[in-house]
């Protein structure tokens, strides 16, 4: 069995006061920082502004850096700011927490061994002619270790952070209430929705045999397209802590920027047509949008589909109100749109008719490729820029903070993920034809 250990590694912090006395500290330095940073300025004659201060090198690298050695809800919370609120999230919050979205640490060995023993019990080595200790992967919730059982077959074991599940709803009160008092979270935007979805999604991503049920439930309702591959999960070796699945290997989907433009349009093509099938079809949609959940298997030209954790069901009625959305945006009804809008919760009557218009606004610019005969050009198409423009001219008007209900916005996550990659792989995609199966038979109105 290999034995070296992660040369980066951190050892994760497992009790509440330790990861408490972490933020502490983190609070402590920040503040630090922006007295020095503030001191600076104002020797050289500025006024400083207090978001300046706040996004110093030294404190963003405080900020991510602290957050992703706690891994767990501490980074959890980070990331889903970040792409949750998106663009509606003051510019400097947003810078600082999308730096988490990469940057998880390994525990050591000395920790990773009391983990396998603790879900495995004593004498694990049993079950494996081989077992690496140095990851291939290492995210916010667990690391990922490549293996071959003791009947050959190569395997993939995530493994747990210890703490992990214990600390969920502590760490996220905690790094709210530190966002809070550090001014990057302004008073009056209320996160509670979502800071509770938080907390739900994280305990449900931290059952992995959950999330080994979620995975057999896709292999099963994929089962119908061969182009696409999924792990398979191994029972006898998956506890709460430990998911075992078969080694499924590829290239990262976003290196495939040279490939053939065929093939690209193929693949972004094939992911709309699964995104549609979640939410219409199968109503469980895997929300996570990283791009390192798709991998490209060159000798068979098959999606690789990783990660179920952050899979989410919808029920039937807002399924049937983003039917009506997406068809409504797709045949140009602004009434149906704005019905549908309303329904869903992306506006209501207590916001001012200006914000309400720059909502609906934005939801017609995200459906464009919707509305497109033919393929759209994602790699000519400067819709994610338009879309950024418009996020940033909401987020900056004090007097709309407004967050839509959580579904939406794990929903958003995914969709705002497809676009980025369907734009890096410059795809043109026939986005209206994959979605037409779906659409309601009479948009509302008719």
């Amino acid at each position: 069995m290999a034995t070296r250990p992660e040369r980066s590694a951190f050892a994760v912090p497992t009790g509440r006061l330790s990861r408490l006395a972490r933020l502490g500290s983190l609070a402590s330095g920040v503040a630090g920082g922006m007295l020095a940073e503030g001191a600076r300025q104002l020797a050289g004659g500025r006024r400083p502004r207090v978001g300046e201060l706040l996004l110093t090198p030294a404190n963003a690298r405080r900020v991510a850096e602290q957050l992703a050695q706690m891994r767990g809800a501490a980074m959890k919370v980070g990331q889903l700011l970040s792409m949750d609120g998106g663009d509606l999230l003051p510019p400097e919050l947003s810078e600082i927490l999308s730096r988490l979205r990469s940057d998880a640490r390994p525990m050591p060995m000395s920790q990773l061994v009391p983990v396998l023993a603790q879900n495995w019990g004593a004498g694990w080595e049993r079950h494996f002619r081989r077992f690496s200790f140095t990851p291939m992967a290492a995210a916010s919730i667990g690391q990922v270790h490549a293996a071959e059982a003791s009947d050959g077959s190569r395997l993939a074991i995530k493994v747990q952070y210890p703490g992990v599940r214990q600390s969920i709803a502590s760490d996220i009160d905690n790094v709210a209430g530190l966002l809070r008092i550090s001014g990057l979270l302004p008073k009056t935007l209320d996160v509670s929705s979502l800071l509770e979805a938080a907390k739900q999604q994280l305990h449900e991503e931290a059952d992995y045999l959950l999330e080994g049920a979620r995975l057999t439930r896709y292999r099963a309702l994929l089962a119908d397209r061969p182009a696409f591959l999924l792990p398979e999960m191994r029972a006898e070796l998956t506890t709460p802590g430990i998911l075992a699945m078969s080694r499924v290997e590829g290239v990262a989907i976003e290196s495939l920027q040279d490939a053939p433009q065929p093939e690209r349009d193929r693949l972004v093509g094939l992911l709309f047509e699964l995104l549609f099938r979640e939410i219409f079809e199968f109503r469980l949609v895997q929300t996570d949008p990283n791009f390192a959940n798709y991998l490209y298997e060159v000798a068979t030209g098959r999606l690789i589909l990783l990660d179920f954790g952050a899979t989410r069901p919808f029920d039937a009625a807002v399924s049937e109100t983003y039917r009506r959305l997406l068809t409504s945006a797709m045949r140009g009804e602004p009434a149906g749109l704005a019905a549908a809008a309303a329904d869903i919760g992306y506006v209501s009557e207590a916001l001012e008719a200006r914000h309400r218009h720059a909502v609906l606004e934005m939801i017609t610019l995200a459906c464009e490729p919707l509305r497109q005969a033919g393929p759209f050009d994602f790699g000519r198409s400067d819709l994610s820029l338009r879309m950024r423009d418009a996020g940033m001219k909401l987020g900056l008007d004090r007097d709309f903070w407004h967050i839509p209900p959580v579904d939406t916005l794990f929903l958003h996550r995914k969709l705002g993920g497809l676009y980025l990659l369907a734009a890096r792989l410059k795809a043109r995609v026939d986005v209206r034809a994959l979605f037409t199966p779906h659409a309601g038979s009479r948009a509302p109105g008719e």
